[in-house]
């Protein structure tokens, strides 16, 4: 018969919950909406914000938090490029002081995020730089089709 063996921290609680614990944590420090997908077999990757603001990559190990970025390789083609901000290695530190620290690094990449955001120059709602077009910095929604119509 064979026992799996749990590894606790030192407050007693298994490493699995305390994972668990973490999943759930960054599902609500992140900002809304919150995609999770698996990258490969190590890591969980949470991307908060609509449009994207935060990425943070979660293994067992590691909690690496970055700041949305990338640039149009072609017109059609978008690159995702974030920009690192921190890395906690969740298992050495205790709960309180990680939660702390990932906290941080969370709200640090979303404000480094938001202050690129450039106003449109036709209507000024504050836009993401990648969704800007032209030299002019206008948004998607000013330069598409302006919906008029001729009586």
């Amino acid at each position: 018969m064979i026992v799996k063996q749990l590894v606790r921290d030192n407050r007693g609680v298994s490493l699995d919950e305390r994972y668990e614990q973490l999943m759930a944590f960054l599902g609500s420090q992140l900002p809304s909406p919150v995609e999770q997908e698996q990258a490969g077999n190590e890591a969980l990757v949470f991307t908060g914000g609509s449009p994207p603001e935060v990425i943070v990559q979660l293994t067992r190990s590691g909690v690496t938090v970055l700041e949305y970025g990338g640039k149009w390789e072609t017109r059609d083609q978008f690159v995702v490029k974030p920009r690192h901000v921190g890395t906690v290695k969740w298992r050495r530190l205790p709960e309180t002081a990680m939660m702390n620290a990932v906290s941080a690094l969370i709200k640090g990449a979303r404000a480094m995020r938001l202050h690129r955001y450039r106003p449109c120059s036709v209507c000024g709602a504050k836009t993401p730089p990648e969704l800007l077009s032209g030299e002019e910095d206008i948004c998607s929604a000013c330069a598409g089709p302006q919906g008029y119509s001729v009586h």
